[in-house]
């Protein structure tokens, strides 16, 4: 039976970032960003959709050109980057069309925690611990940023400096008490 007419893969990888799942919003909520995030993902959709993907198509079209197919490089491989940009085109235009901007510098020097907040915490064997609560879509783990949807700032938010609470962990029940809010500065506005 010839190839065109079975589903079956060619070992050419088409489609096997597939199961790498964009992070997922609990259904009814809103998607948070902070302006900053905001503005990162858009600046990436606009890169992606003027820059990137005009020069992978001229790719694609020049390789098209070349004969064959099956064997071209360039063309199998442009294909598969223009389905990856085309798949995070998508992703990002479905976020931003959801997002809520949410400007956490409006709570500046209040000591309750909301989005946005700079949370310090100690927890029982007194390890303390700084993070930042943002949106699903730009946190960086690396920096101290966590979702507003885990765990962890799902038990800080609302709280205020000295609160006590309880996180559940992978270790059990853990104590954790909040010992630092803070907010960025607001912007100061051109006259």
């Amino acid at each position: 039976m010839s190839k065109a007419f079975t589903r079956e893969s060619d070992g050419a990888g088409d489609d096997d970032d597939d199961d790498i799942a964009p992070p997922v919003l609990p259904a009814g909520t809103k998607n948070y960003l902070t302006p900053a995030g905001y503005a990162r993902l858009r600046a990436e959709l606009l890169t992606l959709l003027d820059d990137e993907r005009p020069k992978v198509v001229e790719i694609v079209s020049w390789a098209a050109k070349n004969g064959d197919r099956s064997e071209n490089g360039d063309y199998l491989y442009g294909k598969k980057r223009l389905r990856e940009i085309d798949r995070r085109i998508r992703f990002l235009t479905k976020r931003l069309d959801i997002a809520e901007i949410a400007d956490p510098s409006l709570h500046h020097g209040r000591d309750q925690v909301f989005f946005g907040a700079t949370v310090t915490y100690v927890n029982q064997r007194d390890e303390e611990r700084t993070v930042t609560i943002k949106g699903v879509d730009e946190v960086d783990n690396l920096h101290g940023e966590i979702s507003w949807i885990s765990p962890i700032a799902r038990a800080l938010l609302k709280t205020r400096v000295g609160d006590e609470v309880q996180l559940m962990t992978p270790g059990g029940l853990e104590q954790i008490e909040v010992i630092g809010v803070r907010y960025p500065e607001p912007e100061a506005k051109p006259d």
